[in-house]
Formats: C-alpha cells, structure tokens, sequence
C-alpha cells in the first residue's frame, strides 16, 4: 500500500518522535501498573478494566468521548480506547507532572504573550481537565441540550474541532489550551511504555512497527525497507 494511502500511520509515526517524555514520569505506581499489564486478562480489542481515582464519573465519561475520535481503532490498528489512554491520563493526574509540580508555577502569568515564552497560566493540568471539562459540559448543554458524553459522535467531532479553533467560549481557561493539553496526552497515552496504564498490549507500538524496549538492533542497522520481524517489548518484559 502506497504511503499517500495511509494518512493516519503516517501522522502516528511523526507524532512519536516528538512525543515529549516528562509527563510519562509515573512515579511509584508505575509498577502497579506494569504489574497488572502482565496479569491482563481483558479481552481482544478492549482495555483492561479500570477505575478512575482522579476523574469523577462525569468527567471520566468525557474523558473516554473525547480520546475516541482523536485516535480512532480502525483497519490500521486499535484506537486510544482500546489501548487504555484514558487509565494513562487519569494515573498522570495523581503524579508530579498532574500537580505541576515538574514546571515553574510562579507568576507573574502573561496570557497575551507569544507561546514561544512558554506556559503562561496559573492552572496546573488537573486543574486544566477539572475545569476543562466542566466549562466544556456546560457549553455543550446550552448549545446541544446534552453534556458532551451524551452527545452523538458526529456532534462530538465538531466540538474538539470547534476546541481546536478556539471557537468556542470557555470561562475558566482557553478552548485551545484545554484541547491542546488533552491531544498532548492522548499522543503520550498511546505511545507511552504500558508501564503507564495506556498502550495496553502496545497496540499503539505495534501499529506503527515500533520495536519497543529491544537491546540490540545491530543486525537491522544496515538492512534498508526491511521490515523488523519480531514484535514489541515492553521495559518490563511484557511481548506483544
């Protein structure tokens, strides 16, 4: 199949070599993580099962709408519900990088500054989803009539697209940032090591081809356009 045929692996692979590593920095509960990858039992196609400890039931229903359609399954691989993006974000929210704890937070915060000074607000990114979210709800219920989990999938599009733009309104952070911060962890959910909670049997690794924790390459260095032969490996040894 020609390259031009496959607009969404070829996205995934550039988006893999910029995935930033920091909010990837899980802390102790990574093992448990990691230990529960190795005992998973889920079946084909679905995550394991999981329960929030940050999200709230609402918010976690938003959480799963809205990580479907920015990495959807499809004939190419499983999508970011399948491979347990969701459990990813919610286990990063309970870590430094959720507290914000890994930037400075000290102020003065100019929000009308170019992006290139850096992050300019005083909400770390639990406060980023808990008030994302709900700004978002309450914008989808004056407009739809419907919290954004109840709306239907076309409608559900067209609000991250309106997200994106910075077309809609949200009192309490910027449409961009909230949608920008949310798409970032999305991409590190589904590329990250399991370890984490999200790539759960590496489907994201394995729909690019992506070798994963595999010491030696030595003998495919020199063989160009030859597809690696083996699967995935995961830090802690789990195979795909």
């Amino acid at each position: 199949m020609s390259q031009d045929k496959e607009p969404r692996r070829r996205f995934l692979r550039q988006v893999l070599a910029i995935v930033p590593a920091a909010s990837t920095l899980g802390g102790a509960s990574a093992v448990a993580v990691s230990q529960a990858a190795l005992a998973d039992s889920s079946e084909p196609g679905k995550p394991r099962a999981y329960t929030p400890t940050f999200f709230t039931a609402a918010e976690w229903a938003f959480i799963n709408a809205a990580v479907d359609p920015l990495i959807p399954s499809d004939q190419y691989g499983a999508g970011a519900l399948e491979t347990g993006v969701p459990e990813f974000i919610d286990r990063q929210m309970e870590t430094p990088y959720g507290a914000g704890k890994l930037w400075y937070m000290q102020g003065p915060f100019h929000t009308d500054r170019v992006p290139e000074l850096g992050y300019q607000l005083s909400l770390v990114p639990r406060d980023i989803y808990r008030q994302g979210i709900a700004a978002v709800n309450t914008w989808c219920q004056k407009t739809h009539g419907k919290v954004f989990a109840e709306l239907d999938k076309k409608t559900q599009v067209e609000v991250l697209k309106q997200l994106e733009g910075g077309k809609i309104e949200l009192d309490a952070l910027p449409a961009k940032t909230f949608f920008s911060f949310m798409l970032g962890n999305v991409k590190e959910g589904y590329f990250a090591d399991p370890m984490y909670g999200g790539n759960q049997k590496m489907g994201g690794w394995k729909m690019v081809g992506f070798p994963g924790a595999r010491a030696d390459f030595a003998d495919w260095v020199d063989q160009y356009n030859v597809k690696y032969p083996y699967g995935p490996v995961s830090i802690l040894g789990e195979k795909g």
